[in-house]
């Protein structure tokens, strides 16, 4: 089940996260950290981050909703892992990196709940009309 799973959860999440990084939040980001980026994405280290997102979203969140047949639990673990992993990732900036803006570490939090809520609760969704 978690094969399938994954491959339900993984172009969702990409498709999901592209529009937000590639529409939503291009200027947001070059805006307050444009000194911090790179002029060219790492797609190796980008492909990595992916992969083992959604290994994580599937083995702690969606796997477990999708045998409670608890939409909710995707739902609402969704967005408790979203917020703990990009948390992870933006506190250690805000704590270490100087001029790491706030501002970037609030909008990565609330988007990091929002991505895996929504990918979590998608999944689940596609998953049970697949008949899986």
């Amino acid at each position: 089940m978690f094969i399938k799973l994954y491959a339900i959860a993984l172009p969702v999440f990409f498709v999901i996260d592209m529009l937000w990084l590639g529409f939503v939040a291009t200027n947001f980001y070059r805006n307050q950290i444009g000194f911090l980026m790179r002029d060219e994405l790492d797609w190796v280290a980008a492909i990595i981050f992916y992969l083992l997102f959604i290994v994580g979203l599937v083995l702690f969140v969606i796997a477990p909703a999708f045998e409670k047949k608890s939409w909710t639990d995707a739902l609402l673990f969704g967005a408790l892992f979203g917020l703990i992993t990009y948390a992870t990732y933006d506190l250690s900036n805000l704590a270490t990196i100087k001029d790491w803006p706030l501002l970037v570490t609030i909008v990565d939090l609330v988007w990091g709940a929002t991505l895996a809520a929504s990918v979590s609760t998608a999944t689940y969704f596609i998953a049970r009309k697949l008949g899986f």
